[in-house]
């Protein structure tokens, strides 16, 4: 077995504790349906002692035996769904600053003024359209609005 870069004891308590909490869940799930950790390691493909350990939440044990260990529980629940784009809330807040700081530092100056040129003058003057500054960028705003729209829960 490979050698693992950082040692389980020096993982942030917040994983562990995520741990622990699905190896309590896994042993729940287990037992409500009165069934053995010799049962369970047959169907997993993994050896008794190494379902103890699942159920004790070490985290050394391979993040597959835990994966199976959930699907055995829920079949129907994609673990993925978890991290999925669309539910990445960091990342897509992210996106969504660096397109408005893009339309704010590609937005168009106003055209120069001819000779004789007054300032009310210029404000009778068309402008350029805030719709026209996001040309460039409708199909990334377009996209983060989709994904937004879906991360979002809707009414009911």
């Amino acid at each position: 077995m490979p050698k693992q870069n950082t040692h389980p004891a020096d993982y942030p308590q917040a994983v562990i504790q995520q741990i622990e909490l699905l190896a309590h869940n896994i042993v729940t799930a287990r037992k409500r349906r009165q069934e053995t950790q010799a049962q369970w390691a047959k169907r997993l493909g993994v050896s008794q002692p190494t379902m103890a350990r699942i159920e004790r939440g070490d985290p050394s044990v391979a993040m597959a035996s835990y994966v199976m260990c959930m699907w055995l529980i829920n079949q129907a629940c994609g673990l993925a769904d978890l991290i999925a784009p669309q539910n990445d809330q960091a990342s897509l807040e992210r996106e969504v600053k660096k397109a408005r700081s893009r339309r704010v530092a590609r937005a168009p100056a106003f055209p120069p003024k001819p000779e004789g040129h007054t300032a009310a003058k210029r404000v009778a003057e068309p402008g350029i359209s805030p719709a026209q500054g996001l040309a460039s960028n409708a199909q990334t705003v377009a996209g983060l609005a989709a994904l937004l729209s879906k991360a979002e829960p809707k009414p009911q």
